[in-house]
C-alpha cells in the first residue's frame, strides 16, 4: 500500500510516494515530521490537509474515523455545485488516514535546512 503524498508551498507542490505505515491513524489537521514521510524533507514541518480513498471520494474533517458517512452538504468543500437553496446527501470519508486512504495532502508549516526549491524536480528547457 503506496501512499501519493502532495506537499504543497507557495503554489508549488512536491509529490513523492511513501509506504510508510507510521501515518496510519493520523487526521487531517494534524502536524507531523518531514522525516516521517521522506528524509528529503528533514527539518520540515508540515499539516495534513486532505485525503482521497481508493474510489476518490474525498476524507473530511470532523467525520469519525475512517469509515463512508452520508451528509447533507450545501455548496463548500465536497460539493461545488452553486444552485440556490440546493442540498445534496454526498458519500465522505472520515478523517483518519486508513489502508484504503491512497492520497494524502499536506503543506509546509516549516522549511527545513534544504530549501523548498531545491526539492522541486529541474525543468528541462524545450527546444525545437
Amino acid at each position: 500500500m503506496a501512499f501519493k503524498i502532495n506537499v504543497s508551498h507557495k503554489d508549488k507542490t512536491y509529490k513523492i510516494e511513501s509506504e510508510n505505515e507510521d501515518l496510519l491513524g493520523k487526521k487531517i489537521g494534524e502536524e507531523l515530521d518531514g522525516n516521517e514521510i521522506s528524509p528529503d524533507l528533514d527539518g520540515y514541518k508540515l499539516e495534513i490537509t486532505g485525503t482521497s480513498d481508493i474510489s476518490g471520494i474525498p476524507g473530511f474533517k470532523g467525520l469519525e474515523g475512517s469509515i463512508y458517512h452520508r451528509e447533507l452538504l450545501t455548496f463548500g468543500p465536497g460539493m461545488k455545485d452553486k444552485r440556490k437553496g440546493l442540498r445534496l446527501k454526498k458519500t465522505l470519508r472520515g478523517e483518519e488516514i486508513s489502508v484504503k486512504t491512497i492520497q494524502i495532502n499536506t503543506k509546509v508549516i516549516k522549511e527545513g535546512e534544504k530549501k523548498f526549491d531545491e526539492l522541486l524536480p529541474k525543468k528541462e528547457d524545450k527546444k525545437e
